[in-house]
């Protein structure tokens, strides 16, 4: 990932502020929490994210939002695998059902995706541990933007 400007400068909405390696890559917050894409194509993937005490709550367990990053990022992996490179798309909705807490271990994400219905795509994952617990479910809505050869 490279830098396009300082980010200690005022940010343009017109100038983008970092590349990505590839089209298939983790944003900047997702390399900071540790994020691995295994595998994405075909609309599926599977992420991975190692339990670290920085990635847990008060409670000693893994953070709510940290689950939801990883399987959040899980789907749009598995978008951007049937997508052409460039199209822009958004997370619209999203449900998290959090099953049991994550106290150790690796989590793995298993996304799919169905769609596209017009611009919009829609996503599930499931979290486990490498005994396939199962730790939350997720399901999403994502859009394409406007413009990009997709029927509204």
């Amino acid at each position: 990932m490279q830098l396009l400007v300082d980010p200690d400068t005022l940010r343009q909405p017109d100038l983008p502020q970092f590349t990505l390696d590839g089209w298939i890559d983790a944003a900047p917050f997702e390399r900071l929490l540790g994020l691995e894409i295994v595998k994405a194509s075909a609309g599926r993937s599977v992420l991975t994210l190692p339990f670290k005490v920085k990635h847990s709550n008060g409670g000693g367990v893994m953070h709510g939002g940290a689950m939801t990053t990883l399987a959040d990022t899980a789907v749009a992996m598995a978008i951007k695998s049937v997508l052409p490179q460039g199209t822009v798309f958004a997370t619209t909705e999203l449900k998290m059902a959090f099953l049991a807490p994550v106290v150790s271990g690796q989590v793995i994400a298993h996304a799919l995706i169905k769609g596209p219905e017009g611009r919009t795509f829609y996503g599930e994952c499931e979290l486990r541990n490498e005994d396939d617990i199962v730790f939350a479910r997720f399901s999403s809505v994502f859009r394409v933007a406007r413009n990009q050869g997709f029927d509204d």
